[in-house]
């Protein structure tokens, strides 16, 4: 971890030499001068992995070297030492983006552990944080079997979601491929827990039944409306926690963070099925049967999005809600400036819904277009593309302007996404369902052990187009394919995100609730 090498610009040198042996007794090479004028020519003919600079020299002050060093090696980090305590100096070295500040006297260990921290940190916070995992990867796997409830489940899943995110920049390859190993064993188990509950869930509720798609808006964002004089529901399409966690902090001087968990989203996984239920406050199959003519089967032509706001209009007008709302949908960018521009409506609704459709053309560019696969090629890629996308995004913008007309926020998911890598094949008529992650039609053949299988559509509260109708859900990352032309077909559509079956990441869905700051 050692030998880094230091420069130590100080105009009294020769009285730090107890502090120079010192370092180099730990393994630093250390260089010194004692002005400005010889560290910006020894930064010129020199790599340096840190720089101490002393800030009140004669001739060229501390200061007053730092932009001059900065202007040779940008990236260098430089820890300024001062015998001054006016905050003023502070302020202007703070503002040349020092990499820390020391006050004389300075001890041996304070600068090693600056040195340490700027020089040092990822490595250091990589072999922690990696100790840490595996003291704890025991737990983990130990809680998949005491998992009773859809709440256990969401725990096991968000404590995965951050080691993941903890990991990300480690450069132990291995520790990343145990903590995979293990999210995979959980995704399995938690299919054999939905297979046996799910039913349940749907057909008779109690307290062990999860808010889900259907009963989202009366159990949750009706009573939150309710509670506040000015509500914003965002559903951003395709958004997983990970994804969440990747844009919060972006958010910190806007919202402070109220609420912070999951709901479940109903089978398929799908935008058609779980946001249908979100706005309609019902089960597809209900859907289909109060208003045949607004509910479109898989194989049957046409838009199956097309009535969110007819629906929700009608869930409001059901549960007693006289909110005056407004409802957008932004499907191309051009959508987001056109809201900014017309931001008044929403700020004079009681109740305002966004829906962001991004997160779902950008999963299914990536499918299509080979320059979205390389920079989305994993999870972690995939959240940092998020990250920059969100960061420069209309969304965020008009996410800034709520918060400063005082609205609550709630950012939720219909569903969300997974990375699937194994095929499973399938076969069936040219009328079932076309998604990857979930077939429906009739004489599919397939090997049940693979599958949740749904032989009673009726039973999940799904309408069948046809009397012999089955819905058959892919676990964890696996996606249908059919014999013919297998092989074309797993090559385009392998490491791709899709949804619509059964894992953690589709299932479990954030439910933010943000508070404006002020």
């Amino acid at each position: 971890m050692n030998g880094a090498k230091i420069l130590w610009v100080d105009d009294e040198i020769e009285l730090l030499k107890p502090h120079i042996f010192f370092l180099k007794g730990k393994g630093y090479d250390v260089e010194t001068c004692n002005n400005g004028y010889d560290a910006i020519e020894m930064v010129q003919s020199h790599l340096f992995d840190l720089i101490i600079l002393d800030e009140m020299m004669p001739g060229m002050t501390g200061l007053e070297t730092l932009p001059k060093i900065k202007e040779i090696r940008p990236t260098t980090p430089v820890i300024m030492v001062t015998k001054s305590e006016e905050e003023n100096i502070m302020d202007k070295a703070v503002g040349s983006k020092i990499a820390d500040y020391l006050i004389k006297p300075v001890n041996p260990n304070q600068v090693l552990l600056s040195i340490k921290k700027n020089v040092h940190q990822q490595q250091l916070v990589t072999e922690q944080t990696t100790a840490d995992y595996r003291a704890e990867f025991g737990r983990i796997s130990t809680s998949f079997a005491d998992a009773r409830t859809f709440a256990d489940w969401s725990a096991i899943y968000k404590k995965l979601v951050n080691w993941e995110i903890e990991l990300t920049d480690s450069n132990d390859d291995s520790i990343r491929e145990i903590l995979a190993y293990q999210k995979d064993e959980a995704n399995n188990e938690y299919a054999k827990f939905v297979r046996k509950n799910y039913l349940d869930w749907i057909n008779r509720k109690d307290a062990d039944t999860p808010v889900m798609s259907h009963t989202l808006m009366r159990s949750n964002i009706f009573p939150e409306a309710d509670r506040n004089r000015k509500t914003t529901l965002l559903l951003i399409d395709n958004f997983r926690y990970d994804q969440w966690r990747s844009i919060n902090a972006l958010l910190h001087n806007w919202f402070d963070i109220a609420t912070e968990e999951f709901y479940c989203s109903i089978l398929p996984t799908a935008t058609q099925y779980a946001r249908n239920a979100i706005f309609a406050g019902l089960m597809p199959l209900a859907i289909d049967k109060l208003m045949p003519n607004l509910w479109l089967n898989d194989n049957e032509e046409g838009g199956k999005n097309q009535y969110e706001e007819d629906f929700l209009r009608r869930q409001l007008q059901t549960n007693g809600k006289s909110y005056r709302m407004t409802f957008d949908k932004l499907i191309r960018p051009e959508a987001g400036r056109k809201l900014i521009d017309n931001i008044s409506k929403v700020y004079d609704a009681d109740f305002s819904v966004i829906v962001y459709n991004f997160l779902d053309i950008l999963s299914h560019a990536r499918t299509e277009t080979e320059i979205i696969r390389e920079l989305t090629e994993d999870e972690a890629a995939f959240r940092s593309l998020t990250r920059s996308w969100f960061e420069h995004s209309d969304l965020f913008t008009i996410l800034k302007m709520l918060s400063e007309r005082g609205h609550t926020v709630i950012i939720t998911s219909d569903h969300g996404t997974i990375r699937v890598d194994n095929p499973v094949k399938i076969i069936g008529d040219r009328e079932t369902s076309t998604n990857l992650r979930y077939k429906t039609g009739r004489n599919l053949n397939y090997n049940a052990k693979e599958m949740f299988v749904i032989n009673k559509p009726q039973e999940a509260q799904l309408p069948q187009s046809n009397i012999t109708s089955t819905y058959v859900f892919a676990y964890n990352r696996d996606f249908f394919v059919y014999p013919n032309n297998s092989n074309q077909f797993v090559r385009y559509y392998k490491n791709t995100f899709q949804h619509g079956g059964i894992s953690m990441e589709e299932m479990m869905v954030p439910y933010i609730v943000l508070k404006p700051k002020g």
